[in-house]
């Protein structure tokens, strides 16, 4: 196992929403590279991400609550490490 320190961010951004949100459906993008240059780009290649995830936990909740969930389990790598997040939560069932 990868340790976490050294692992890619889209890889701990994936664990990190998996084991808060048990998800039936999570797919984790790494855009950095479309922002190269740009306000927010480190050089580090991971700086930029986008998620879509599927979760019974959002269930019954608005739009802002469920992003909410998805930028608490992050709170540490959006303080320190992602400089922009875009995030597509539902819960199953939903037609998106």
């Amino acid at each position: 196992m990868t340790p976490a320190s050294i692992a890619p961010l889209d890889q701990i951004i994936a664990a990190r929403l998996t084991e808060a949100l048990s998800p039936s459906r999570l797919t984790v993008s790494n855009d950095s590279h479309q922002h190269r240059g740009h306000l927010g780009d480190d050089g580090s290649g991971e700086s930029h991400f986008s998620v879509e995830v599927e979760s019974a936990a959002f269930l019954g909740l608005s739009r802002v609550a469920r992003q909410r969930l998805v930028n608490t389990a992050l709170a540490d790598l959006l303080a320190t490490r992602i400089h922009a997040l875009a995030i597509r939560a539902g819960a199953p069932g939903e037609s998106r």
